[in-house]
Order: structure tokens, then C-alpha cells, then sequence
């Protein structure tokens, strides 16, 4: 009987963990990020006008590259990318937005996003030359990110 209760006690431990856990990780799965932008910037084409907005994957299986840009309450999507797999030597312990400059009159361009902890990002499609061609890479800048 003992055995039995044992037994018991501990699916019950393990049902218990497999329903709490997908909570916990959600975030990880589809790295949901939150993001502040301070002045415009664009994205794949969209400019995005200053204000909250949130980065996520689209719940995919299959390909784990398609972004997509939520109101800060997600209730409504502003757009959806499939990004280009990017990958850097050392990851950190925050999100990274490489941002590239443009000439004055034109917005910053987000050109890729890193997850914390994450070596594989994702690049965001978009002309590489504007104007004289010369781009310079940033990862500050109008875009304050984190998790």
C-alpha cells in the first residue's frame, strides 16, 4: 500500500510540474521582449514611431526565425518579419538590438535582435546602403530593451 501511495504521490508531483512548467517558460520559448523606442526607427521597411511595442516569435515548430512586433498590450500586430538567422561569439545577459545609422533625415535601423543568453539572433531584412553607403553599427541608440 505504501509503495502504491508513493507511486501516486509522485505522478501526481510530475503532473503538477509538466502543467506549471510551460508557464515559466514561455517567455524563453518565444522570447518575449518588450521594448521602449525613443524616436523612430525602422524595421524591415516599417517605421516604428516612438512607444512601447513587443518582439516575439511566432509560435512556430517549424521555423523559428518569424518575428513579430505587437502594440505594448499585444492587442494589436504591427507586423510580422521573417527574420535571417544571425549568430555572435559571446551572448549577454540582456537583449541586444544592433542598430545601424542612417543619414539625418532618415530613422535608425534595427537590423538585428539578440535574446539573453541566446549565441543565434535574428536580422532583420533591409537595404545595407543609404545615400554615401556608410553604416555604422550601434547597440544603443532609440531602442531600450529587456525581457
Amino acid at each position: 500500500m505504501r509503495v502504491l501511495t508513493g507511486a501516486l504521490m509522485m505522478v501526481c508531483a510530475a503532473l503538477l510540474y509538466g502543467v506549471c512548467s510551460p508557464t515559466a517558460r514561455a517567455d524563453e520559448w518565444n522570447q518575449k521582449t518588450t521594448v521602449k523606442v525613443n524616436a523612430p526607427v525602422d524595421i524591415a521597411g516599417r517605421v516604428l514611431e516612438p512607444g512601447t511595442y513587443v518582439f516575439k516569435l511566432m509560435d512556430s515548430q517549424s521555423d523559428r526565425n518569424i518575428v513579430q512586433i505587437w502594440t505594448a498590450h499585444e492587442r494589436h500586430l504591427v507586423d510580422t518579419i521573417l527574420a535571417i538567422p544571425t549568430y555572435r561569439d559571446e551572448p549577454t545577459g540582456k537583449t541586444v538590438f544592433r542598430l545601424d545609422e542612417r543619414p539625418s533625415e532618415s530613422p535608425e535601423a534595427l537590423t538585428a535582435w539578440f535574446y539573453p543568453g541566446e549565441n543565434y539572433g535574428h536580422e532583420f531584412p533591409g537595404e545595407t546602403n543609404w545615400a554615401e553607403g556608410k553604416i555604422h553599427g550601434s547597440e544603443a541608440g532609440a531602442m531600450k530593451g529587456g525581457k
